[in-house]
Order: C-alpha cells, then sequence, then structure tokens
C-alpha cells in the first residue's frame, strides 16, 4: 500500500510540475510568436524591422523614420492589415 500512495505522489508532484512549465513557457511563445508577426507584417508594408520598430526604407536604402504599427499591424485580431 505505501508504495502505491509514494507512485501516486510522485505522479501528482509531476502533474503539477508540467502545469508550472506549461504556464510559464506559453507568454513566452506567444509573445515571440506576435513579435515574429509583427516583423513579417512590417517587411510587406516595405518596412526595416530595426530596434522593435518598423521603419521606412529611405531611396538610397538608409532606415527612415518610423512607420505607425496601426499602418501595418491590426492589434485586434493579430493579424496584417
Amino acid at each position: 500500500m505505501k508504495e502505491a500512495a509514494g507512485e501516486a505522489n510522485l505522479t501528482v508532484v509531476a502533474i503539477i510540475l508540467i502545469g508550472v512549465i506549461v504556464a510559464i513557457v506559453t507568454p513566452v511563445i506567444n509573445s515571440m510568436m506576435t513579435n515574429t508577426q509583427k516583423r513579417t507584417c512590417c517587411n510587406n508594408y516595405g518596412g526595416r524591422w530595426e530596434s522593435n520598430k518598423c521603419q521606412s526604407i529611405n531611396a538610397d536604402g538608409s532606415v527612415g523614420s518610423d512607420i505607425a504599427e496601426s499602418s501595418y499591424w491590426d492589434s485586434a485580431n493579430k493579424t496584417c492589415k
């Protein structure tokens, strides 16, 4: 009986640890995916992703001014415009 109770306790501990890991990792992965989507939308819009911002590209290829996020990103639906 004691062995069965020990295995049950170990199973509970393993399930709790898995739950904690999932709770911590999920927001990190969601953030990374959102940033990648924004970068892709910026590039599709014709900009360049620099310093976590979408910036325009001048005729000589240099980085220009910042492009407003609302121009290329639909934050309500988390999709490109």
